[in-house]
Order: C-alpha cells, then sequence, then structure tokens
C-alpha cells in the first residue's frame, strides 16, 4: 500500500492551489504539454474508454482563434495565458476500445447511442480533472472554463472529427496571484456526506 503524500504535495494539488485568472509571462512549452499529458493519460476512465480529446493553443493565431469563441472576460484569459487547452469528448470512443480495453471485445456495450455518448462525457471529464491534477503536479496552474460557445468550437477545431464535441476550456500557465480573489467557502464534511 502506497504510503499518504506528504503534507506539501496535498497544499500543492488540492489546499493551497487555486484557479488562476492571469499568468506570468514564463512559458509553457511543447514539452511542458506531452509531460502534462502523460500523467493525465494515466488517471482511469471506465473500460479504459480514453474519450478525451485535445486541442493546446500556444501560437497567437489559434489562441486568438478560440478567445473569438470565448464569453469577454474569458477571451482576455485565453489570450494572455501561455496554453489554452480545449477538452473534447469522441462520441464513437468505443471504436478504440480494441486497443485500450484488448482483452474483451466491448464495443457492444456501447452500441446504443445516448448512453455512448454520456460515458463518453462523463469520462471525458475526468480526464480534464487528471489534466489539472497533472499540471499542478508539475508546477503549473490551471483556469478551466466553461463560458465558450461549444458549437463554434467544434465547428473551428474540430471540423474534420464530426464525433467530436468541445466540454471545456483551461488555460494553463504559471498563475499571477494578483489574478485571484480569496478562496471561497468549501462545504464541510456533513453538509454533503453521509456514512452509512
Amino acid at each position: 500500500m502506497p504510503d499518504a503524500l506528504p503534507d506539501t504535495a496535498l497544499d500543492q494539488l488540492f489546499r493551497t492551489a487555486r484557479t488562476f485568472n492571469g499568468y506570468t509571462d514564463a512559458p509553457v512549452t511543447e514539452a511542458d504539454i506531452r509531460a502534462i499529458y502523460e500523467l493525465a493519460k494515466m488517471g482511469p476512465t471506465a473500460t479504459n474508454q480514453h474519450p478525451g480529446r485535445f486541442i493546446w493553443c500556444t501560437t497567437p493565431e489559434a489562441k486568438e482563434k478560440l478567445a473569438a469563441l470565448a464569453s469577454d472576460s474569458n477571451a482576455a484569459k485565453v489570450r494572455k495565458a501561455p496554453a489554452t487547452v480545449i477538452i473534447a469528448y469522441d462520441k464513437n470512443f468505443h471504436e478504440h476500445l480494441p486497443t485500450f480495453f484488448p482483452h474483451v471485445d466491448a464495443r457492444p456495450w456501447f452500441a446504443e447511442p445516448v448512453g455512448r455518448e454520456r460515458s463518453a462525457q462523463q469520462n471525458a471529464n475526468l480526464q480534464a480533472a487528471y489534466l489539472i491534477l497533472a499540471a499542478r503536479s508539475l508546477g503549473f496552474d490551471t483556469g478551466p472554463m466553461a463560458g465558450f460557445d461549444a458549437k463554434g468550437v467544434d465547428a473551428a477545431f474540430f471540423a474534420d472529427q464530426p464525433d467530436y464535441h468541445s466540454i471545456m476550456i483551461m488555460t494553463v500557465g504559471h498563475g499571477d496571484p494578483s489574478s485571484i480573489q480569496p478562496r471561497l467557502p468549501r462545504p464541510p464534511f456533513d453538509q454533503f456526506n453521509t456514512i452509512l
């Protein structure tokens, strides 16, 4: 059984980690992006389905293209962040299951389209959370956002992949402490938990 992480690691991942609205000028390199993904991909998904699809916007052109499809306040964040990742799900992820779940043909388990898409959304959201934790683990900060035109993003970035649907955008970089407000309240255990 592994040991618990030290408090410094728990602080970095959870207790003192924050969602940032602005970043320093420190870059996020392709090597950094690859390192974040290499950690995040290790998180579990149902039947190892890996429905998440990711486009990392790092050039001024890509950031401007995405910013034009974000709400006003989020557009400014996208333009200023060193990197912003578009997180989408592939509703036909099951076609890849022979590779990722090779010990049995699990494709028939996802034959029903509505249930398959729901599973893709749920598991891509898990993968978004893993990206946050992976980035924090490697010393980066993140700013996940939902304020954007998802259909517009799909048309602009996934036109050649009509089965991909964006669910979130997330800035990544080294956070500027002046861009955050005091931490908002978190619910105590007894408010939303029951042990039976």
